[in-house]
């Protein structure tokens, strides 16, 4: 779910909340914070593979031309 703070500006573009999601997970992860690896490097590991996926899939989403009935997938 979005991490959603009282000081935090808007940001308008699609897929944000998934975006920062992502972001703060690979951020906070051990193999970059405690082992000083590129973030690059610890998705080729595998980490954040849920969030990776749900970013993409709403990347994907705006392209699709069902997704004017169905929605934008994500949050």
């Amino acid at each position: 779910m979005p991490k959603y703070y009282d000081e935090k500006e808007e940001d308008g573009r699609a897929c944000s909340g998934v975006r920062e999601d992502f972001r703060a997970c690979l951020m906070q992860h051990d193999c970059v914070v405690k082992e000083g690896k590129m973030p690059s490097e610890c998705l080729k590991e595998g980490h954040c593979k849920a969030l990776q996926t749900s970013f993409f899939e709403c990347k994907r989403s705006m392209i699709d031309t069902r997704s004017r009935f169905r929605g934008r997938k994500g949050y």
